[in-house]
């Protein structure tokens, strides 16, 4: 059985935790998660292969995000597989508020527009992290074994993103994670409509 790993790094990285409301939901719609979260494994690796194309001159980028898009499709297809087993059709799904709202922020300009994109990446990974954490002790054995498999990698992705930002920038990225960690409290603590991985919560 996978073990639950350090995560006090995650911790200090989020402004928030998952609010208990979030995990209550997702209990009650465990199907809506294991779809939505094939989507979120479909649209990391995309970003990362999209980065690649964007930025061909950056060496390491490459290099992180070519074993980055390899294992987020490798979780995509084994979230595909429990989808299969539990007789739970993959679907087309409408996607949450969380990663649009943090990309409302990014700039349009470079370098900064790489920044932005990366920082935004490290929380989106560093989330996804402390949710596998948080609701796999509720979960049947199953998923929860499957769940704690993920965090070491969920974990490198989020420091992969945050060094290749702060190479980006050439600089210090403290004050710029700052102002995105404000915005990811907000839609993490706040009200959405539609459970989703990464939704903040449901009344």
């Amino acid at each position: 059985m996978a073990q639950q790993q350090d995560l006090s790094d995650i911790y200090s990285f989020l402004p928030c935790e998952t609010p208990h409301q979030w995990i209550e939901c997702a209990l009650k719609h465990q199907s809506v998660m294991l779809i939505d979260h094939a989507h979120c494994e479909r649209k990391a690796a995309s970003t990362a292969i999209n980065l690649m194309y964007r930025y061909p001159d950056r060496l390491e980028l490459q290099a992180k995000m070519s074993r980055l898009a390899r294992e987020e499709l490798r979780h995509f297809e084994q979230v595909l597989a429990i989808l299969k087993k539990r007789k739970i059709p993959f679907r087309g799904m409408s996607a949450s508020r969380y990663a649009g709202g943090m990309r409302q922020h990014v700039r349009k300009s470079e370098p900064g527009q790489l920044v932005d994109v990366l920082i935004i990446g490290a929380f989106i990974e560093a989330r996804s992290c402390e949710r596998f954490a948080k609701i796999s002790p509720y979960l049947d054995d199953e998923l929860k074994k499957f769940y704690l498999s993920l965090l070491k990698s969920e974990a490198r992705h989020y420091l992969d993103y945050l060094k290749l930002a702060s190479d980006a920038a050439n600089g210090p990225i403290d004050d710029r994670v700052a102002e995105f960690a404000e915005v990811e409290k907000t839609l993490i603590e706040g009200v959405d409509d539609e459970f989703r991985f990464h939704s903040g919560v449901m009344l």
